[in-house]
């Protein structure tokens, strides 16, 4: 691919230009590229090479609400181009379309808007890409979200995706429970890719199915996968496979973010604390102490509970951080490591990860674990092959451990104390690690959540901003 530097804002790694040199001038092209490769950026350098050549004039991009507010930010960060960013909204779509389309620009949605055949999201979409599918690259972000045939984003997007003129899926982990996940996402791209018909001439070539009787009903499940080779082969002419482990480039730590949003629970309880807590933070005369104790009221609701006066614990329903923390390890087979701040926070994910995978699957380390258990879990977590995760507070886990076995740091809450968030980054990161490391936050944008991170991120202690007139922005 020649002219490659010139369409490149940011310097690519080899695995990232290798990448854009197969897949670059193809209509129909899968990245599979492991979490941490920088999937993303390829596919900005991609989109800035289709609108170099005159082949495209705009991007869709549908991802997880967790991910497609980032794609500004990467896509200002990579660009060359400088377009143009419409983040659609259920409320902004009137806006969108006043908007004449003339110069490159970018259009991102979120994967959820597409769940309903005559949702608004759906109609917005259908509508652009009729009138400028000719014009379009259409990116799924994450394509695991459209594995399950029978979901209606699934259908949704297998059906718009005939009208772009490119398409493109992005994934570091296409198959996540079988390789039957790969039809739906391929399908997306086109029925020719695979060569298969229906989903059925497809898993009747790559599975051996057994009926089982369940709830009153015969019902088929897979028992044994065939003819993978193959399988692998038909992939190969149509993706690029990138695993962090083959790329010797890639820095030792990687950074990246999830945005979480709130339910509408978690807003009402947030905007009410955050009132009674302006008055608390301005006033001069309160104390430290007392300023941080509304900060903490504010920082639990984000993690998805509340304290009462007394200490009881109320929760919002389904925890919005915990769910994409469950789809965050559904991406990878590596160990990981997750932090967070609070007890309740700790005992949740250790269960919901012993639902998932199993009692051997994870260890504890926090104030109420002893400090031989501690040492037990430690060993358990570098050696035992069947232990894939480690639940932790950074304070306690911050200092004197080697955990080296980790491939992955998910900060599910984030500490105040800018040494525990540096020691408990070092765990994973230091002699005898071998691996490249992604370090993940999952962040609730525009709260207390974000203010603490960017205070870390900017070598601060959390009393400098709330000591200071920073603060006050989250509290408008």
């Amino acid at each position: 691919m020649k002219g490659l530097e010139q369409i490149c804002k940011t310097k690519p790694y080899q695995h990232q230009i290798k990448a854009l040199q197969y897949g670059h001038n193809h209509k129909l092209y899968a990245y599979f590229m492991e979490m941490g490769t920088g999937k993303t950026k390829v596919a900005i350098d991609n989109a800035n090479y289709l609108y170099d050549i005159e082949e495209i004039n705009d991007v869709v991009v549908i991802a997880p609400n967790s991910v497609y507010r980032n794609w500004e930010d990467e896509i200002y960060t990579h660009s060359k181009k400088e377009p143009k960013i419409f983040v659609w909204k259920r409320h902004n779509t009137a806006k969108l379309e006043k908007y004449q389309y003339d110069d490159f620009f970018f259009l991102l949605m979120n994967v959820e808007s597409l769940s309903r055949s005559n949702g608004v999201g759906y109609k917005f979409l259908k509508k652009h890409l009729m009138k400028r599918g000719k014009n379009t690259l259409l990116i799924v972000d994450e394509s695991t979200t459209i594995k399950n045939k029978q979901a209606q984003r699934t259908k949704t997007l297998c059906e718009l995706g005939k009208l772009a003129k490119y398409r493109r899926i992005l994934t570091g982990s296409p198959v996540t429970k079988s390789p039957l996940d790969l039809y739906t996402q391929c399908e997306f791209l086109s029925k020719d890719c695979l060569g298969f018909s229906s989903y059925y001439t497809f898993r009747n070539r790559y599975a051996i199915m057994k009926e089982i009787f369940v709830n009153g009903f015969n019902q088929k499940f897979p028992i044994k996968y065939i003819n993978l080779e193959e399988l692998e082969q038909k992939l190969k002419s149509f993706s690029y496979r990138c695993k962090k482990s083959e790329c010797l480039d890639l820095p030792d730590k990687i950074p990246s973010q999830r945005t979480i949003e709130m339910t509408p629970e978690q807003i009402r309880v947030y905007t009410k604390l955050k009132r009674e807590a302006r008055a608390v933070i301005e006033d001069k005369e309160v104390s430290f102490t007392n300023k941080l104790t509304e900060i903490i009221k504010l920082h639990q609701v984000c993690c998805g509970f509340s304290k009462t006066n007394d200490g009881e614990v109320i929760t919002f329903g389904q925890n919005p951080k915990l769910k994409e923390l469950k789809r965050i390890l559904a991406e990878t087979d590596e160990k990981s490591i997750i932090w967070a701040n609070y007890i309740h926070n700790i005992k949740e994910i250790t269960e919901m990860l012993k639902e998932t995978y199993g009692q051997e699957s994870v260890v504890s380390l926090f104030g109420e674990v002893s400090i031989e258990d501690r040492t037990d879990s430690v060993k358990r977590f570098q050696n035992d092959s069947r232990c894939r995760f480690l639940v932790g507070n950074p304070s306690v886990g911050g200092y004197g451990l080697t955990l080296t076995a980790a491939g992955n740091v998910i900060y599910f809450s984030n500490s105040y104390n800018l040494e525990h968030r540096e020691q408990s980054e070092d765990r994973a990161h230091r002699i005898g690690q071998e691996k490249f490391v992604n370090y993940i936050d999952l962040i609730v944008p525009k709260t207390i959540d974000e203010l603490i991170l960017k205070s870390l991120k900017n070598k601060k202690a959390l009393s400098e901003e709330i000591l200071g007139d920073n603060i006050k922005q989250y509290f408008v």
